[in-house]
C-alpha cells in the first residue's frame, strides 16, 4: 500500500462537505483508506494515527486542506485525487438548475421577513459578528458554533437580555422550539414538559426518555455548556427557568446539566424558589439539596429525570417509577456475569467512545461506582485527565465531540470516521474487554449510523477472534422510533452484528462496567 498527500494552500471549506467527499472516495476500488480535511494540529494527530500523514500534510497550516489517499497502487491514488478534487470545484446544483441560497442575513430576511430566529454555525472566530448582527436586528439567536471565546459569550448574552432575546449558545447542540428542531435534535411528542439544558446529548437523552414514558415536550431550550460555568453566571439559563416557568403550555420543568460553579448553583436555587411550577433538577454528579425547595425534585440519572417529569406531568408519584431499579440493575448484573467468562486474563479494561459529551459524562459518573476511576479527555477528577485524547490508559471514556476533536471537521454524530479508526485501534490492544459506544439519531445525525458502524464492529470482532481474543461491544440508541433513522432498523442492525444494545445510556455504562469488574474479579480469584 501507498500514501501520497495533496495540499490546497488556504483552501477552507466546510467539514461536512468534507465527509461527504471522503465517504464518495472511499467506494473507489483499490483505496483503502482516504480522508479530505483542514490540516488543523488534531486533524494532523489523526492522520499520523491513521498512517496517513505525509511530509507535505506536517508542514500545513489550519486554513490548509489536505487530500490523503492510501491505495494498492500509484494509479488508484492519482484517481482518487483527481476525484478529490472535481468534487471540490464541482458547483452546488440540483437537477442541473442552480440552488439559489441567501448569501447574507439581510438576503435571508428579505425572503423570511417574519422570522424571529436564526441559527448561526460559522467558523467560531467568525461568530460573533454573525450573532451580534441578528441580535441587533431583533432575532433569538440558536449559535451551533464552537470554539467562540467565554467573553464573547457573555457579551452576546448580554446583549440578547438587553434586548429580551435568547441566545443559546455557542457549541449550543439541541433546542426544539414549538415543535421546530435545532441542530441535533430527536422528534418528539409536544406536551406539557419544558427543558433547560446546558447540555446537548443530556438534553437529547432526557426527551428519548420522555417519549419512552409516554410523555411529551412543550419547549426544549439549550443554552451551551459553559453557560453555568463561574464566568457566564448562567445568564442564560436563569432567563429559561423565568421564560418556562411564564409559558402557559409548560407545567412541569426540568433542568439539565453538569453541577454548576457554587456561585451560580447559589442563583439557580434561588430562582428556583421563585417559581410556581414543579421542577426536576437533574445535575449530574451532583449532589441532592439539603433544604429543597417545596416544588424540586431531585433526579440523579437523565433517565430518572425523564420519569418524574412524566409522572409529575401525569399528576401521579415521581417516585413510583423507583420501585423497579433495583431489579433492573439486578438483571444487569446476572446479564454481565453470563458474559464475563469468554475474556483472555490479559482483557481487563472498557473503552467508551462517544459522540455525545453528556452521556460519556453520565457513563463515567456510574461505571467509576463499580470499577474505579476512568481516564478521559473531559475527566471527573484532575488527576484522571488523559496525556494524549488518542491514547486510552486503562478504563477509558472519551468524548469525541470535544472541541480538539471538531475544529476543521463534522461533528462525530455525522462523521464516523474518526471514531470508526478509533475502534480498530481499541480492538486490536490485548487488554480491551468491552467497547461502549452511543449511537445518537434524529435531526442532524448521520443518516445511518448503523451501516457506519457495523462494518467496523465486524471487522473489530474477527480480528479480536484471530488472535485468540473476544471482544463486545456495549451499545445505546438514542432516538424516538419517529426518528428519521428508524430506531426499530438501528437497533436490529447493530444486535445482528453482535453487539448488546441497551434501552438506556445508564444501563448500558452499568452493564460495560460489570463485565469488567465481573473478569477483574475473576482474574485475582
Amino acid at each position: 500500500m501507498s500514501v501520497k498527500n495533496l495540499v490546497k494552500t488556504n483552501s477552507y471549506q466546510d467539514s461536512v462537505r468534507l465527509m461527504r467527499i471522503s465517504g464518495q472516495l472511499k467506494k473507489i476500488a483499490g483505496v483503502e483508506n482516504v480522508s479530505v480535511m483542514m490540516a488543523t494540529d488534531a486533524n494532523k494527530r489523526v492522520l499520523e494515527m491513521a498512517g496517513l500523514l505525509g511530509p507535505e500534510a506536517a508542514s500545513a497550516g489550519a486554513n490548509d486542506l489536505v487530500i490523503a489517499v492510501e491505495a494498492n497502487s500509484a494509479e488508484v491514488i492519482d484517481e482518487a485525487i483527481q476525484a478529490a478534487e472535481n468534487a471540490l470545484v464541482e458547483s452546488s446544483s440540483k437537477g442541473g438548475v442552480e440552488v439559489q441560497k441567501a448569501k447574507s442575513l439581510e438576503l435571508a430576511l428579505e425572503e423570511m421577513p417574519n422570522a424571529n430566529m436564526v441559527v448561526v454555525s460559522v467558523p467560531g472566530a467568525f461568530a460573533k459578528i454573525e450573532v451580534a448582527k441578528a441580535l441587533s436586528k431583533g432575532l433569538n439567536v440558536f449559535l451551533f458554533s464552537d470554539n467562540v471565546t467565554i467573553e464573547e459569550e457573555v457579551e452576546l448574552k448580554k446583549m440578547a437580555l438587553d434586548k429580551g432575546l435568547l441566545m443559546m449558545g455557542p457549541d449550543c447542540g439541541t433546542s426544539i422550539i414549538n415543535g421546530a428542531c435545532l441542530g441535533f435534535a430527536n422528534v418528539i411528542n409536544r406536551g406539557n414538559i419544558g427543558i433547560v439544558g446546558a447540555s446537548g446529548t443530556g438534553v437529547q437523552e432526557v426527551t428519548c426518555q420522555i417519549e419512552r414514558w409516554g410523555g411529551g415536550c412543550s419547549q426544549v431550550i439549550g443554552v451551551g455548556g459553559r453557560d453555568l460555568k463561574e464566568k457566564v453566571g448562567g445568564l442564560m439559563f436563569l432567563e429559561v427557568m423565568r421564560k418556562l416557568d411564564e409559558d402557559p403550555a409548560t407545567e412541569v420543568i426540568v433542568l439539565i446539566s453538569k453541577p454548576p460553579a457554587p456561585s451560580v448553583m447559589a442563583k439557580v436555587r434561588e430562582t428556583l424558589c421563585q417559581l410556581k411550577k414543579p421542577v426536576v433538577v437533574n445535575l449530574l454528579g451532583g449532589e441532592p439539596p439539603t433544604n429543597p425547595a417545596p416544588n424540586e425534585h431531585f433526579a440523579g440519572s437523565l433517565e430518572e429525570a425523564a420519569a418524574m417529569a412524566v409522572a409529575l406531568a401525569n399528576g401521579t408519584n415521581p417516585l413510583a417509577w423507583l420501585d423497579d431499579v433495583a431489579k433492573v440493575e439486578m438483571d444487569i448484573v446476572m446479564r454481565a456475569e453470563d458474559m464475563s467468562y469468554s475474556f483472555s486474563p490479559e482483557q481487563k479494561y472498557v473503552r467508551g467512545l462517544f459522540s455525545g459529551g453528556t452521556l460519556c459524562y453520565e457513563a463515567m459518573l456510574l461505571m467509576q461506582k463499580i470499577i474505579g476511576p476512568i481516564n478521559s479527555n473531559v475527566p471527573l477528577k484532575p488527576d484522571q485527565k488523559l496525556a494524549d485524547s488518542l491514547i486510552s490508559v486503562e478504563n477509558t471514556c472519551i468524548d469525541l465531540g470535544e472541541d480538539e476533536f471538531t475544529v476543521g471537521r463534522p461533528h462525530p454524530m455525522i462523521d464516523f470516521q474518526l471514531r470508526n479508526e478509533r475502534i480498530l485501534i481499541e480492538a486490536a490492544k490485548p487488554e480491551t474487554a468491552v467497547i461502549l459506544l452511543d449511537v445518537v439519531l434524529g435531526y442532524g445525525s448521520n443518516a445511518d449510523p448503523a451501516a457506519e458502524l457495523v462494518p467496523v464492529i465486524k471487522e473489530a470482532r474477527s480480528k479480536a477472534q484471530e488472535s485468540g481474543r473476544n471482544l463486545q461491544f456495549v451499545t445505546y440508541v438514542c432516538g424516538t422510533d419517529k426518528d428519521p433513522q428508524g430506531m426499530e432498523e438501528q437497533v436490529k442492525k447493530l444486535q445482528e452484528c453482535g453487539a448488546v444494545v441497551l434501552p438506556t445510556n445508564a444501563h448500558a455504562a452499568l452493564l460495560a462496567a460489570y463485565i469488567v469488574g465481573r473478569v477483574a474479579k475473576d482474574a485475582l480469584s
